[in-house]
């Protein structure tokens, strides 16, 4: 970790100005971001705020422009079947975003005349906009001076003021600390160019100190525990819950798919049908003879090796994956209208979420082997 000589004489408080002449030379290059002398557009903003929480931007960027492209203005996506929208967002995560993208889409449509309103304040009216979603819209789409403190401001704040508190509990601190360094002007370039020294320089490991505009008024630095900060509160262990699926397959080699209600996790997407996903007490294998016997058609299935293991915020999920080759008379049995006929060879274009993609993969893995 780079270190400097402890002085008894703490640093002198960073500027606006130094990161902001830092900002004009180094900014990423993101394709919602505007171009410098460019005025950013609300809508591009707001899409990305909504993707990239929680999710990163090497993940996000591929969703942005395949967003972009299908729906070009927010009342193109708010015309759109939210089925498509939850279809194009698959794999992406956090499903309730995009049930929420989609409503808010509608009402900047419909109640806003297909403009965004410009202030915090009428940001956080709207559906999925949260405190920090609404500032980021304000202040990078409308130029507001509005506080802006995502995972990697946190971290600059952190390490510049040697806050040693760990988080979440210095998260008012830090955010307070965040607000007196806002400048009035430029406030849009401002909270780009800290959340972008927080994402290429001061990294969370190995950060490159030399390279930082504010390296001589870091007092994290100058004590040498940058690199230690943020401190964090330990992370509790994740409860562990089991379930099934069932691969089912017809003779015309489509595989059967359902979608999940509207509501609660992974709602309104395509999924591969199972059991309920329960708390894990007991025998793993017991568990698997369980949910094996709750098979929605009475068919020959094979219980694959292994198991298909997600990690999701709250909790751990680990499947058993139950195949089966239908007769017509069984295929008919799950015939309804939550019914989705897929050929496998197709299943890729489906809008499965990252959960369902695996156990997709596992069973076909399987089946070709």
């Amino acid at each position: 970790m780079p270190s400097r000589k402890s002085s008894s004489k703490p640093p002198a408080k960073p500027t606006s100005k130094s990161l902001l002449a830092w900002y004009y030379k180094h900014r990423r290059r993101l394709p919602w971001r505007a171009l410098p002398g460019k005025k950013a557009d609300p809508y591009a903003v707001w899409l990305s705020e909504i993707m990239l929480q929680q999710t990163t931007v090497a993940a996000v960027k591929p969703y942005f422009e395949d967003f972009l492209r299908r729906w070009p203005t927010v009342e193109k996506l708010s015309n759109a079947k939210i089925e498509t929208v939850m279809s194009a967002w698959a794999g992406l995560g956090y499903y309730a975003r995009a049930r929420n993208l989609h409503k808010c889409a509608g009402v900047v449509a419909k109640d806003y005349g297909g403009q965004f309103p410009g202030t915090e304040e009428e940001l956080r009216k709207l559906p999925g906009i949260g405190p920090y979603t609404a500032a980021a819209i304000a202040v990078i789409a409308f130029g507001k001076s509005a506080v802006v403190v995502d995972g990697n401001v946190e971290r600059v704040m952190a390490r510049v003021f040697a806050v040693t508190e760990p988080l979440p509990k210095s998260k008012a601190k830090l955010t307070e600390l965040a607000a007196d360094l806002t400048p009035k002007t430029r406030a849009g370039d401002y909270a780009q160019g800290v959340m972008d020294l927080g994402a290429t320089v001061c990294t969370p490991k190995s950060p490159r100190c030399p390279r930082c505009p504010w390296a001589a008024n870091c007092a994290g630095l100058a004590a040498n525990i940058a690199e230690t900060l943020p401190r964090k509160m330990p992370k509790t262990a994740r409860p562990v819950r089991t379930g099934a699926a069932f691969w089912m397959v017809r003779a015309d080699g489509c595989v059967l798919l359902r979608r999940r209600e509207a509501r609660g996790l992974l709602g309104g997407m395509t999924e591969i049908p199972g059991t309920e996903w329960v708390q894990s007490n007991g025998s793993a294998a017991r568990a698997a003879r369980s949910n094996a016997q709750k098979a929605p058609v009475n068919a020959r299935f094979r219980t694959l090796n292994g198991t298909v293991s997600h990690t999701f915020t709250h909790f751990h999920l680990e499947l058993t994956v139950h195949s089966a080759n239908l007769t017509s008379a069984q295929a008919k049995k799950l015939d309804g209208p939550e019914a989705i006929w897929v050929p496998v060879d197709e299943i890729g274009s489906a809008g499965l979420p990252s959960v369902m993609r695996k156990v997709a993969m596992h069973a076909i893995k399987q089946s070709d082997s």
